[in-house]
């Protein structure tokens, strides 16, 4: 399976790679214990969850040392990126148009958050230019 079709994770698995992100390259027992400061869940359901992550090729695992260390496959970023494109597929028939304004829509944005569209707009715009 290549990294750009990757499966869609779940949102626990999403979870665990937002930790992998922060922390880098982790344990299960890291992971677990970093999860339990936010909510109950037992060792075992993060052992299989990581288990499954590396079976659908969203995380890797280096069997190296006795504790198999995880990391994720791909970066917060391209992971973002992918589960963006298959949302404006699926709920807004390939438009990115219409995702903005519904996001707009449905949350003020701050004059920061204006201010960073502004610039990433412009400097779209000097790129089709170029």
């Amino acid at each position: 399976m290549t990294k750009a079709k990757l499966p869609r994770p779940t949102d626990a698995e999403l979870d665990i790679l937002r930790i992998l992100w922060a922390q880098g390259p982790s344990t299960v027992r890291d992971v677990h214990g970093t999860l339990e400061k936010k909510r109950a869940i037992g060792y075992t359901t993060v052992l299989k969850l990581m288990q499954i992550m590396a079976e659908k090729g969203l995380v890797e695992r280096d069997e190296r040392e006795r504790a198999h260390v995880y990391k994720p496959v791909l970066a917060e970023e391209q992971t973002q990126r992918q589960l963006v494109r298959d949302l404006v597929e699926r709920a807004f028939g390939g438009s990115a148009t219409k995702l903005v304004l519904q996001a707009l829509a449905s949350e003020k944005a701050s004059a920061e958050d204006i201010r960073q569209m502004r610039a990433l707009l412009e400097e779209f715009e000097r790129e089709r230019q170029s």
